[in-house]
């Protein structure tokens, strides 16, 4: 898509904001990786993965579960809880996560689960993809959900 397209597939606001979206950062200086654990500390230890990584002013948060009994708006409400907790470690909010994705262990759970998740991410929600896990999501979750929010 052309320079023309693609303002006019975004329109003149869309791409003003696009460019103000840049990260702020001194000029001339890089972004830099910054892993953390899910209270926003530096790991002590190396793990498989890491909970969460910052780059820039964007903040990576992996896959959150919840591994206890309860049913899938327990599940999904505790899960929600977490991120946030973790977000707001890193500086961040759910009002300012752009990206979440959505792993359910079963899809019959879809409805239950919107109406769990409904609201927690301010006036203006993230983009979303659902789908159902076809293996099941590890450790007995119901469901498991990551964001990409800004700082």
């Amino acid at each position: 898509m052309g320079t023309t397209n693609r303002r006019n597939f975004l329109g003149k606001g869309a791409a003003t904001a696009a460019v103000a979206a840049v990260p702020a950062m001194a000029q001339g200086s890089k972004p830099s990786k910054r892993v953390m654990d899910g209270k926003g500390q530096t790991p002590t230890t190396p793990g498989r993965y890491s909970a969460m990584v910052a780059y820039g002013n964007l903040v990576f948060v992996s896959g959150v579960g919840y591994h206890e009994a309860g049913d899938i708006t327990v599940h999904t409400t505790k899960v929600l809880d977490q991120i946030q907790a973790q977000l707001e470690a890193a500086g961040s909010s759910m009002n300012k996560v752009l990206k979440c994705s959505v792993f359910l262990n079963d899809l019959k759970d879809y409805e239950a689960m919107n109406k769990a998740y409904e609201g927690r991410f301010g006036k203006e929600p993230p983009v979303r993809t659902t789908i159902a896990a076809a293996g099941g999501i590890p450790g007995n979750s119901l469901v498991e959900i990551d964001v990409i929010a800004f700082v």
